[in-house]
């Protein structure tokens, strides 16, 4: 992603908005950019990625604050790889790491030792069914992960390692800095006070090799979009000695046909017969879990919203479920048969429509008009 785009701009807000706020934004933006939506749009496809990250940035306030203080400056430097779906996350201490490198003051920085494993990212998308009812998905992605052959350690099975003739096995040497002494990582061995008598011949010494990694997701019910899964050691591996990085699961829940989304709430629309909004009646209506009974009450309006408790999504954090609004709208007939025709008239007779064709409270608000 270009340097050059304000993760502000690309989310359409300002540089104080709220989290809520922030989080709407990008939930307009992820739908109207999404691949779904845009099929062969390599152009949309790459601003679907780059609001992803950016919210992905400006949603988490430690990364947030960093950001609004270096920019993208804060985030650049040690990313990590993947394929398939996963990309790498950047460490924002990178940027002090950068200005102090080869001064000695690495270590106040966390320079010192085997560097961990990087985190990876990978974008799942579910339908809203999945979302519902939880899920578990098998994913697949390329990561570097620990070689098999030498365990992790870099060296050739049988081999030894051997002390570091540079820092004599401590991992960190003393350097002078005019009046001051300071320890940094032994540049030799990389802080691990050892070095490789024979390389691994499988990972070159590198104790890494680039596989496609296999991995069950179980994501839980009530999940919406941009929330994120975290899969520990999922990530990359780190140097000899140095734990492995996380996974990290950005949920992205399709557009559905029938059904629009208001956090817990569902929302439907649904076009009746005139005579059943006038008469009264009940209906099957389509819910996620299958067909439910909705109760019209006669004398039904266009525009009227009915609720079906309970039959929402559920609660991410094990509260009640939401609701399923239906909005009704009243559908007018096109075609009409002589018999139909000859019938209604005699029905607008008996109602007195041809006297008075628009609703008397409507016709007192705007009487005015009608009498200039």
């Amino acid at each position: 992603m270009s340097s050059t785009v304000d993760y502000y701009e690309l989310l359409e807000v300002s540089r104080d908005v709220s989290g809520e706020e922030l989080k709407k934004s990008y939930r307009r933006l992820a739908v109207k950019y999404h691949p779904d939506k845009n099929p062969g749009d390599k152009a949309a496809e790459e601003k679907f990625k780059q609001i992803g990250h950016a919210y992905e940035v400006l949603s988490d306030a430690d990364k947030r604050a960093a950001y609004d203080r270096y920019g993208h400056a804060a985030f650049q430097g040690g990313a990590g790889r993947g394929a398939g779906g996963a990309g790498g996350f950047h460490d924002p201490m990178d940027v002090f790491r950068d200005m102090f490198r080869g001064s000695g003051f690495e270590e106040f920085f966390g320079g010192g030792g085997p560097q961990r494993g990087n985190d990876l990212r990978y974008d799942l998308e579910i339908t809203l069914e999945e979302a519902a009812a939880g899920v578990e998905k098998e994913i697949k992605y390329r990561r570097a992960a620990k070689c098999d052959a030498c365990e992790g350690t870099g060296a050739e099975p049988g081999s030894k390692r051997q002390t570091c003739p540079t820092c004599r096995g401590a991992g960190q040497v003393v350097a002078s800095r005019g009046f001051f002494s300071v320890r940094q990582t032994c540049p030799h061995c990389h802080g691990q006070g050892t070095l490789i008598e024979r390389p691994c011949k499988k990972c070159h010494g590198a104790g890494r090799i680039e596989e496609t990694t296999k991995l069950k997701v179980r994501v839980p019910p009530g999940v919406e979009t941009g929330q994120k899964l975290r899969s520990g050691n999922g990530g990359e591996a780190g140097a000899p000695g140095a734990p492995t990085g996380d996974l990290y699961i950005f949920i992205h829940v399709h557009e559905h046909d029938v059904f629009q989304r208001d956090g817990d709430n569902l929302h439907c629309t649904i076009p009746i017969k005139f005579t059943l909004a006038s008469l009264g009646g009940t209906l099957d209506v389509p819910t996620l879990t299958g067909k439910a009974q909705l109760k019209i009450p006669p004398g039904t309006a266009s525009g009227t919203l009915l609720r079906l408790r309970g039959r929402g999504m559920p609660s991410l954090r094990g509260g009640e479920p939401g609701d399923q609004y239906v909005h009704v709208e009243i559908e007018v007939p096109k075609k009409l048969t002589a018999e139909q025709r000859h019938k209604l008239e005699e029905f607008g007779k008996a109602c007195g429509d041809a006297d008075k064709p628009v609703s008397e409270g409507f016709f007192e608000k705007a009487k005015r008009f009608f009498e200039m």
